[in-house]
């Protein structure tokens, strides 16, 4: 679970701000992640359309939203995305967790997620759809290319859904020769072109607005989630 959550304005005004932790991250419990990063740590890195925040904000399931923050962010991410930098990105992942997990004739299973999905996500912005959702099964319906490579991947799946270990045995051979011409083929589709950042303003507006609708409520003086 992540959430972003927000100071009192006193907090921010002062001058060890860069100093100040801006993150919260609990143990996990109950199979619950939770973790959460300050509003303005969170700005920061939309302005530099960090992947991982893009997702988290398309994701369908919303278990509380308070202000009007939540959808106006959401509203900005079409002028903050990055085909470039999202694509970098996901490709750094699809080539290390490669290199971690899935060379050899024997792998650990579960891992092929951990390379798929990055390799999906990378179709996906090839194809100029906007920013990657964080819904795996979104991906493979609209971007997997053959129904070979989409039934092996469907096996996976209906495996975890079903509860088994995703163990440690003999390579899928349509997966892995999947995997290594995605990867080749996507090293040589590198270009090296810069794109003009979006502006700072319209979120320190966003930072400002939010910090006023919030702290002219009548909650106490303690973080909130926003």
């Amino acid at each position: 679970m992540r959430f972003i959550y927000l100071h009192p304005p006193n907090w921010y005004l002062t001058i060890d701000l860069e100093d100040r932790r801006d993150v919260i991250e609990r143990p996990i419990r109950n199979s619950i992640d939770l973790s959460g990063w300050d509003i303005r740590k969170s700005l920061k890195l939309f302005r530099k359309s960090n992947p991982p925040l893009f997702e988290w904000l398309q994701c369908p399931l919303i278990y509380r939203q308070r202000y009007s923050f939540g959808a106006r962010l959401r509203a900005l991410l079409p002028t903050f995305y990055s085909p470039r930098s999202s694509f970098f990105h996901y490709l750094h992942v699809a080539r290390g967790n490669f290199r971690e997990y899935l060379r050899g004739d024997c792998v650990w299973r579960k891992k092929y997620f951990y390379v798929l999905r990055p390799l999906l996500a990378l179709r996906w912005i090839e194809q100029g759809r906007g920013p990657v959702p964080i819904e795996f099964s979104r991906l493979v319906e609209i971007v997997v290319p053959g129904p070979d490579v989409r039934d092996a991947i469907q096996d996976l799946i209906a495996t975890k859904t079903a509860g088994a270990e995703l163990d440690y045995g003999p390579r899928i051979p349509v997966l892995g020769e999947f995997i290594e011409s995605e990867i080749a083929r996507l090293e040589n589709t590198v270009e090296e072109k810069s794109e003009v950042p979006s502006g700072t303003e319209v979120l320190n507006l966003l930072f400002r607005d939010t910090l006023d609708e919030v702290w002219h409520s009548s909650l106490p003086a303690q973080e909130v989630d926003v």
